[in-house]
């Protein structure tokens, strides 16, 4: 299957070993992976604040740059419900509403490709280690991919599991909330932190790369020994 690749601005910017892990994991599932380099930000930043009108010029851009793709994959939950969001954003657009449903019909998240898609439980991954998972509120609650991260972790190969107390707790992230509200989104994140610890686990893995990137740094600045990890790079250890 020819798949197009919607990397993300975090994965670009601060994540390429999810990247790759991503291609590589796709790649020996059978899936020829396509880049287009026009990509750019998919508006969420500027759309969660306000500013509706002023992001629509960046998922025009976005819907023409993949409007040809046979599906859209991405590691991530977030960029993937934003995607099926331009259907909503558009819809009293005759023009770009149609194509906006289009995108939303043929993308996915990564897991939810793999397992929905690809029909794939098992992808031969292997790693030694108590692990347990953050579910990212975009995916779970407004994307809807539950079942399909905890259907492969399940399968990696001497990955114990452990759940994660409070697991469906915001971790603070939340985009520009993370910003505006930094004393609450602190408080938030170090109680995501306290839960991670009483797992006694060695990773905490997620799919989201905003969530991982804070739930991480409050990680390092607190000195716990949790390794954070994007399920992509989970899913490509061998």
């Amino acid at each position: 299957m020819k798949v197009t690749l919607f990397i993300t601005c975090i994965v670009d910017m601060f994540q390429a070993d999810v990247g790759k892990a991503t291609v590589e994991v796709l790649e020996r599932l059978g899936c020829d992976i396509e880049f287009p380099m026009g990509q750019v930000c998919c508006g969420q930043p500027a759309y969660n604040s306000g500013y509706v009108e002023e992001s629509k010029d960046a998922m025009k851009k976005m819907i023409a740059t993949f409007e040809n793709a046979e599906v859209v994959v991405t590691p991530s939950g977030s960029c993937a419900t934003m995607f099926k969001e331009y259907q909503h954003i558009f819809h009293d657009d005759p023009i770009w509403r149609p194509r906006a449903e289009k995108l939303a019909a043929k993308t996915y998240e990564l897991t939810e490709f793999i397992v929905d898609v690809l029909k794939v439980e098992n992808v031969g991954a292997k790693l030694s280690g108590i692990a347990t998972y953050h579910p990212s509120c975009h995916m779970t609650r407004l994307l809807g991919v539950k079942d399909a991260p905890m259907t492969l972790l399940q399968n990696v190969e001497g990955l114990q599991f452990e759940p994660l107390p409070n697991a469906h707790n915001c971790c603070g992230f939340g985009g520009t909330f993370s910003v505006k509200m930094g004393n609450i989104s602190e408080q938030m994140v170090d109680e995501k932190v306290d839960s991670a610890e009483k797992t006694k686990a060695d990773f905490l893995i997620g799919a989201d790369g905003g969530c991982l990137m804070n739930i991480g740094g409050r990680i390092e600045r607190r000195g716990k020994p949790i390794r954070v990890m994007h399920i992509a790079e989970v899913l490509n250890s061998r």
